[in-house]
């Protein structure tokens, strides 16, 4: 399988690993974060100590990890974190010593555990970055990175059924195997029969209530259904933005399968016919363009918003930028035109501008500050527009 180089990754972590002791490099299983690691070990210039928590045997030589961690210098690795929480009060004594002499980068699948004992034991010594799939800069084919979607062995499959087999055993795996290892107890057939109503649901605002009658449970155990796929990076999270203004606005998120690939698979699509032939194409390509927008962008979550009203004025994306506001609409047609909510959006939120992404490929002027840009004009433009 070819490789494809991630620079902006790799230079990210190299600063961040100049500026604090610890790194934490989070993302969902199996979307490159090792391979990412292993390419920064590479051309590291200290010496590179490298411990896979999966490894029973990396796993036994830190069973007293004071005794193994402590004397090593340089660029320290600790890969699936998760598995060995009680190293995190280690960490925090090791990055406190003068220098300090060694350096981590820790890896790990994420979960709210995870992410909570990191804050409370490394508070303003840990920096996280996020890992996603790949975007428009890695992988160069869009229909392809739509329709396969980003993780490197999916999209990198030597064919479109080779694709989807991956994609069945990565759902799988995570199900019966990742899921139990980070201490979720929910049953599989439960969450499968769970992420698959979310892929139908796919673009719209979330709804406890319908989904904990379809479960017969509590809004409150569905809820926690979601909350435990969002922390494994498998579903997204997109919050709501509402302002003291008249108009009674949504206030509840919207959710999405982080990963159209994936989604595809969950709706049991396997190739280009079935996906547009399907009743959630649109919803599936605006996730698939949301989520390259906030990552070409390298927007973080707390910068990104949906914005609706309970009259029917909408925007599929709100960036906040420091005193900036963009507007991102999402729109599978050839020539979209400017609509009423368009109009309500740029008014009501004073948006500085308004994009409106789109499958054709003419770029023109909708009105002030709002224009329409083909998807395949995405990645140049929003570097135009000072992506960071």
């Amino acid at each position: 399988m070819m490789m494809i180089s991630r620079e902006h990754h790799l230079a990210r972590i190299r600063l961040l690993l100049e500026e604090f002791p610890v790194v934490a490099l989070l993302g969902a299983r199996q979307v490159g974060k090792t391979t990412l690691a292993r390419q920064l070990a590479a051309v590291h210039g200290d010496p590179v100590a490298w411990f896979d928590l999966e490894d029973p045997a990396d796993l036994a030589r830190l069973d007293d990890p004071g005794l193994e961690l402590r004397p090593l210098r340089g660029l320290v690795v600790l890969d699936e974190i998760h598995r060995l929480p009680r190293v995190f009060p280690l960490l925090r004594v090791l990055a406190d010593r003068p220098g300090p002499p060694a350096r981590f980068l820790v890896l790990g699948s994420a979960s709210t555990d995870l992410l909570r004992q990191t804050s409370e034991s490394l508070a303003g010594r840990v920096s996280f970055h996020r890992l996603d799939g790949f975007d428009l800069t890695e992988g160069d084919d869009l229909e392809r990175l739509w329709l396969r979607g980003g993780f490197p062995r999916s999209y990198l499959a030597r064919s479109g059924a080779a694709s989807r087999r991956w994609r069945d055993g990565f759902i799988q795996t995570l199900l019966s195997r990742d899921l139990p290892d980070l201490g979720s107890t929910i049953p599989q057939a439960t969450l499968h029969r769970f992420w698959t109503m979310l892929a139908h649901w796919h673009g719209q605002v979330w709804n406890g209530a319908e989904f904990a009658r379809a479960f017969g449970v509590s809004h409150t155990t569905v809820r926690r259904y979601l909350d435990l796929l969002t922390s494994v990076f498998v579903v997204r999270q997109l919050q709501p933005w509402f302002e003291n203004i008249s108009k009674r606005q949504v206030r509840s998120p919207k959710v999405y399968i982080a990963d159209p690939g994936i989604l595809h698979a969950l709706l049991g699509l396997t190739d280009r016919t079935d996906v547009v032939s399907h009743p959630k194409v649109g919803a599936s390509w605006e996730g698939f363009m949301i989520q390259q927008i906030v990552q070409l962008l390298r927007a973080p979550p707390e910068q990104c918003f949906h914005w609706s009203t309970h009259t029917g004025a909408e925007l599929d994306l709100l960036v906040l930028d420091g005193a900036r506001r963009r507007g991102f609409e999402v729109k599978r047609a050839e020539a979209p035109r400017l609509t009423r909510s368009m109009r309500s959006a740029m008014e009501t939120l004073n948006l500085d501008s308004l994009d409106v992404v789109h499958a054709g490929t003419e770029r023109y002027r909708l009105a002030r500050n709002v224009r329409a840009l083909p998807a395949t004009e995405l990645e140049g433009t929003l570097r135009e527009m000072g992506g960071r």
